[in-house]
């Protein structure tokens, strides 16, 4: 488990050298790779809660044995006091008993609370890792988009500039050149088709109209 946790650190941290030689999708490798170490330490998780658990049972047994040893050896005095060596004799050896249990029991609740104490140490250190690597995950999840942005902005422009939209693009230029010019020619054409007598009456109808406006200046009713 602690391996494989390992080697995910180490695939992240190498900025995914190997997986964009592999064309694979980065974001998604990272996803992936981010919920494998989460499961990695609820499992971790897991072992460490029952380890306690080992652990304290392991501290009550002791507990409870060493307090045995120690009323066995009160009671061999009361009973000594009392002038009873027989019972004084059985409850030392029970306390003899007692207290190689209690050894025993003491010695596997020491090593139960090491593995523990270790246990939590790497629970702690794996989830130290965990933030530290989605932190890059982040940030290699922006750049990886944002690649893929100029990427398809470099692509559309480049569409933009190919031959094909330019040779369309002169096409329309020179449709329009054409439907100017055509315009202009109807206009040549519309003033070479009047008479001598319409310029004359053109010319009438504009001298009549500076006079009125003469007139309007004159009596202040412009």
């Amino acid at each position: 488990m602690f391996q494989f946790f390992n080697r995910v650190k180490t695939v992240v941290s190498s900025e995914l050298n190997s997986m964009l030689d592999k064309a694979e999708d980065p974001v998604k490798m990272l996803d992936q790779f981010m919920r494998d170490m989460e499961s990695d330490i609820r499992e971790v998780e897991s072992a460490v809660a029952k380890q306690i658990a080992n652990e304290k049972m392991l501290k009550r047994k002791s507990d409870d044995a060493q307090a045995l040893v120690e009323k066995r050896q009160e009671q061999a005095e009361k009973a000594i006091e009392a002038g009873n060596e027989d019972l004084a004799r059985r409850a030392l050896e029970d306390k003899n008993e007692q207290e190689t249990q209690a050894n025993t029991l003491r010695e596997s609740w020491e090593r139960a609370k090491r593995d523990a104490d270790q246990l939590r140490e790497k629970l702690d250190d794996m989830k130290k890792e965990y933030q530290q690597m989605q932190l890059k995950k982040d940030s290699l999840k922006a750049r990886a988009e944002s690649a893929k942005t100029r990427t398809k902005m470099n692509r559309t422009m480049s569409s933009i500039g190919n031959d094909a939209s330019k040779q369309g693009f002169e096409r329309m230029e020179e449709k329009v050149l054409q439907f100017e010019s055509e315009a202009d020619t109807s206009e040549d054409l519309s003033s070479a088709s009047k008479s001598l007598d319409d310029e004359f009456e053109e010319l009438d109808k504009n001298d009549v109209d500076d006079e009125l406006t003469a007139l309007k200046k004159k009596l202040g009713k412009e």
